[in-house]
């Protein structure tokens, strides 16, 4: 697989309270991905980004909500979510990492 693809797969850690909640109970991270990713390309990208073992992947695509400006309505973008649970010794440090 192309490396350039991979640091591609991965846009940018989902942090919300839920996130870091599954993170210091389940050692699983939320992950904003490339709506064309797939679990073997994300269980790749995660692998090597951050040097863990994944041990699954969920993923959740979110529709964009309906807002309205006064008369005119809109849509926010759509977004790809992957839950990514690390086998058991591994840890990812967002503040070390990078």
């Amino acid at each position: 697989m192309n490396e350039e693809l991979l640091y591609q797969i991965i846009l940018s850690p989902y942090v919300s309270e839920k996130s870091t909640r599954l993170a210091d109970k389940h050692k699983q991270f939320v992950f904003e991905v490339r709506p064309d990713a797939s679990k073997p390309l994300i269980k790749q990208a995660v692998e090597k980004m951050f040097n863990v073992k994944v041990e699954s992947i969920t993923v959740l695509n979110a529709q964009g909500k309906v807002k309205r400006h006064g008369r005119t309505s809109g849509r926010r973008r759509a977004t790809k979510k992957a839950y990514v649970r690390l086998k058991p010794g591994f840890d990812i440090d967002f503040l070390t990492t990078g």
